[in-house]
């Protein structure tokens, strides 16, 4: 299996990416965070893949950061997610900020991705949520973890809920009572919230 490439990039846009490795240029089909992180043409560069083995295609899947790897791998091991939707919803959020969106079952804001519809976000929500503090870096194992704590409480249910109803995002909302004393009241607990909001945006 390829598990990385190291070499002279002559090749790039938006969705793949040319590398040429002892005068053989591997193509990879990257995410526009890929993309966006790649060096210019003619200049040396390194990309973590991943390789699809198919009865008709062998593809290549390349990635600026591990992370972005590990994400890649956990998206697309959720069934009716493939390659293509894989490297969407990675063109859309970072690995970080996907993990938080599943930790905080925010499947609305995943449909921002192309090609992901509400019932599909639910289905990556449903089966990832209890495995994505594994995958996370150790800071945001701690967020995640919290957000699913936060989540769990009756109290920061009620608020969270009251917060979407505003018009906040299910992870902005988490992401916001997990910050305060889950012990306060459901009342305090959005007063806080909406301080804490007002702030951020």
């Amino acid at each position: 299996m390829i598990a990385s490439l190291n070499g002279k990039l002559i090749f790039k846009d938006s969705n793949s990416a040319v590398v040429e490795c002892g005068g053989v240029g591997m193509r990879c089909l990257i995410a526009q965070t890929t993309s966006v992180a790649l060096p210019a043409v003619n200049e040396n560069v390194f990309l973590y893949t991943y390789l699809s083995v198919r009865e008709d295609a062998l593809d290549l899947y390349g990635f600026a950061e591990e992370s972005e790897l590990q994400a890649f791998k956990l998206i697309t091991s959720v069934n009716g997610v493939g390659a293509k939707i894989g490297l969407a919803i990675l063109s859309q959020f970072t690995a970080d900020q996907l993990y938080l969106l599943i930790a905080s079952s925010d499947a609305k804001a995943l449909t921002a991705a192309s090609g992901v519809g509400i019932k599909l976000a639910q289905r990556i929500v449903l089966e990832l949520k209890d495995k994505v503090s594994v995958y996370a870096a150790d800071d945001v194992a701690g967020t995640v973890a919290k957000t699913v704590a936060t989540a769990n409480n009756s109290n920061s249910k009620e608020a969270i809920s009251a917060l979407v109803s505003l018009g906040y995002t299910q992870s902005e909302a988490s992401l916001a009572v997990g910050g305060l004393d889950l012990t306060l009241s459901t009342e305090e607990l959005i007063k806080q919230a909406l301080k804490s909001l007002a702030r951020r945006f």
